[in-house]
């Protein structure tokens, strides 16, 4: 299952990194936050109506069900809050997502599973891209606060803007899920038109054009009437979603993977890339040592 997939290997990073930072955290006085910005139910029987937020009309029904199962249940935040290197972890763990049903069962399941944390949990309803930024300007005004972000929304509900603002973070290490088959590729039609063309430019922070021109190709044909003009999708898609969205990651931190994890479905079609960008070299490396491994095993 790629939930559990992409769970084991933030897993052995988030160990690798609390692993790392009780040496160099503790000896230059940094604060340790964990920040997940769309933390989910934390459990598969709490439904999210909002899981497609509006994209229901690209899936059928059954499809829904399925993706919406796997999706409602997020689980990193118990693993996460479950590690601890010799009794070395987060100073601060902050949760947030718009559906505040969803975050009140997750409050209530970490709560009472991790009591000796529960003073160090935050939880916080409304939109991840304002979280963010609020987490963004803290860090602004506290040079010596270090952040591990995870970004994993179903939709593409996060914006540019927002990632390129996390770069001003000194310290910090971010995942994110990209939907780039379950979502993208779909909105990418085969006969040349772009759905959800404003939000579209929101998630690459890129104007619709410079998209047209970097997923697709003019072609000619003849016909009866002389020459056609059409626009063709360029082959590979998919993995040009990933590749683009690894190539503006490289514009705003300093060291971003290279081969990011594929994630894919019963049908083996990929529909997610999980992705890393940090500001530290060492982190990237590691990443990078994990997700190999795991492609290695498949």
């Amino acid at each position: 299952m790629w939930t559990e997939e992409k769970l084991d290997a933030f897993e052995k990073y988030v160990k690798a990194y609390l692993t790392i930072m009780k040496k160099y955290a503790t000896e230059n006085g940094w604060v340790l936050f964990y920040f997940d910005a769309f933390a989910g139910s934390g459990c598969r029987e709490v439904i999210i109506e909002d899981v497609n937020d509006g994209e229901e009309s690209l899936f059928g029904d059954e499809e829904i069900k399925e993706i919406a199962w796997q999706t409602s249940y997020k689980g990193a935040a118990e693993r996460v809050l479950g590690i601890d290197i010799d009794g070395f972890s987060f100073d601060y763990y902050y949760f947030v997502d718009k559906n505040e049903k969803s975050l009140n069962a997750l409050r209530e399941r970490l709560t009472s599973r991790f009591p000796n944390k529960a003073n160090c949990m935050a939880f916080k309803p409304g939109d991840a891209n304002d979280r963010i930024m609020e987490l963004v300007n803290y860090a602004k005004g506290h040079p010596k606060s270090a952040a591990l972000v995870l970004l994993d929304p179903f939709g593409m509900q996060l914006n540019w803007e927002t990632i390129r603002a996390l770069k001003d973070i000194k310290h910090i290490d971010l995942w994110i899920l990209v939907p780039s088959g379950v979502i993208i590729n779909r909105l990418l039609t085969r006969s040349g038109k772009i759905l959800y063309p404003e939000r579209m430019e929101k998630s690459f922070g890129m104007s619709i054009d410079k998209i047209q021109g970097y997923f697709y190709q003019q072609v000619t044909e003849q016909s009866l009437f002389g020459e056609i003009a059409r626009q063709q999708k360029r082959d590979n898609t998919i993995s040009r979603i990933a590749q683009l969205y690894l190539d503006l990651l490289g514009k705003e931190f300093a060291y971003v993977i290279k081969e990011p994890l594929v994630l894919r479905n019963s049908t083996n079609c990929p529909i997610f890339h999980f992705v890393f960008a940090s500001h530290n070299r060492t982190g990237v490396k590691i990443a990078s040592e994990i997700v190999g491994k795991k492609a290695g095993k498949k």
